[in-house]
């Protein structure tokens, strides 16, 4: 959540136009609120990180 109610106005701009630009990166539409921001960057981590956090079971031989 950003708070930026408490920052000086010129600060508060400055992020904004930051957050603006950074959005781009990932899509070309903006992002409805900061909750669907952070909704679509943690699938973005999912989809990006699938299977390299799964355990490697080996299997056990028979002899």
């Amino acid at each position: 959540m950003n708070n930026y109610n408490t920052m000086p106005p010129v600060l508060t701009k400055a992020h904004q136009t930051l957050d603006k630009a950074i959005d781009l990166c990932y899509r070309p539409q903006p992002f409805q609120s900061e909750t669907k921001r952070i909704e679509y960057l943690l699938e973005l981590y999912d989809k990006y990180t699938s299977g390299l956090f799964a355990s490697n079971k080996k299997s056990k031989k028979k002899n």
